[in-house]
């Protein structure tokens, strides 16, 4: 009897399976420390903790996405081992933040399979949540990817689609206990802009670039245990080269915003998500975000509002689609999401 783990294809998935994945993990300040090393992030809160107990928090919280990578990472070898592609995101919510010295460990649900017209793969739907020591939920959320068959032959599964919502209520955002932006302190935080200098519909241009290296790349993906061949193997590709985790890119978008939008402190939820074209080393990724929605908190001096994040290999600054409605070339993720930010 085989003792290794081939990983799951398009055919062994079954609609409401569960899946409890492996090897819970104790985070530390070494993660925050990495996170730093590998992406220019430099939010305060993440970053100092007499920042964030001014702003009502015990200690700053390891990045939101380090913690969403975490999670995922988990998931891997259950779910995208055999992946072409990860695909998107959907009702995402942040609820708990996470502390060096936390354990995480991440549960799924199958909520939907459709099988591609080639025979060759199908699309898997997920809703994972990660869960701390005791058993809180610190994250949630949807993500969809293509994964490859095994048996060609196999039947394919009844088609389900999951009825997404299209933007997480703002009114359904958790907002961390004792937050309070009365005395932040925004030059501490290297920005005077608060939500009210925001406008619906403003587009920022984050200026920056960073050049992915294949070297910090594999770091990234060891650091978040994430083992999807298509990001480990170069004989997996054609052409021979690895992908670079989409989770990656995204890290890269949100520290370039920093620049225009230094007070979005804290990620609330994620509306929808979309890898829209492959990344390799070598490209070099640069963000714009545009200003969708501003919504209020009930917590004293905190706004919530929903931004657009693109990341581009250098495309025009707000151009995201051509006339056919596809993602242009240059487009790498579009990323909908709710941050906290001073009123």
């Amino acid at each position: 009897m085989a003792k290794t783990n081939p990983g799951n294809f398009f055919e062994d998935y079954r609609l409401g399976q569960r899946i409890d994945h492996a090897v819970p993990r104790t985070v530390s300040g070494g993660e925050r420390a990495l996170y730093h090393a590998l992406y220019p992030a430099r939010h305060a809160l993440h970053s100092s903790d007499k920042f964030a107990r001014a702003c009502g928090l015990p200690a700053a919280p390891l990045d939101d996405l380090a913690a969403f990578h975490v999670v995922f990472g988990k998931t891997v070898p259950d779910v995208s081992l055999n992946a072409v592609a990860n695909l998107g995101y959907a009702e995402g919510r942040f609820r708990k933040p996470v502390f060096p010295g936390d354990t995480l460990r991440s549960t799924s649900e199958v909520i939907g399979l459709k099988q591609n017209s080639n025979g060759k793969s199908g699309v898997v739907y997920v809703r994972t949540e990660g869960l701390n020591q005791r058993d809180e939920v610190v994250l949630d959320y949807v993500r969809w990817v293509m994964v490859r068959k095994h048996d060609l032959n196999a039947a394919a599964p009844e088609t389900v689609i999951p009825d997404l919502a299209k933007v997480v209520p703002p009114d359904s955002l958790v907002v961390p206990e004792g937050l309070d932006f009365t005395r932040y302190d925004f030059a501490l935080a290297g920005d005077p802009h608060r939500m009210a200098d925001y406008e619906i519909g403003e587009v920022i241009d984050h200026v920056d670039g960073v050049t992915v290296e294949e070297a910090e790349h594999m770091l990234a993906t060891r650091l978040w245990q994430n083992t999807a061949k298509v990001h480990f193997d170069a004989t997996n590709r054609e052409g021979g080269k690895r992908l670079i985790y989409g989770g990656h890119v995204i890290s890269l978008a949100r520290a370039l915003s920093f620049n225009g939008l230094a007070n979005a402190q804290m990620i609330a939820g994620i509306n929808a998500g979309t890898h829209a074209n492959p990344c390799f080393a070598g490209d070099t990724v640069r963000a714009w975000t545009e200003v969708l929605d501003k919504a209020e908190t009930s917590a004293p001096g905190v706004g919530a509002m929903r931004l657009r994040l693109v990341a581009t290999k250098g495309g025009e600054v707000g151009a995201l689609k051509g006339a056919d409605g596809k993602f242009l070339a240059d487009v790498l993720l579009d990323l909908d999401y709710w941050v906290l930010i001073p009123v």
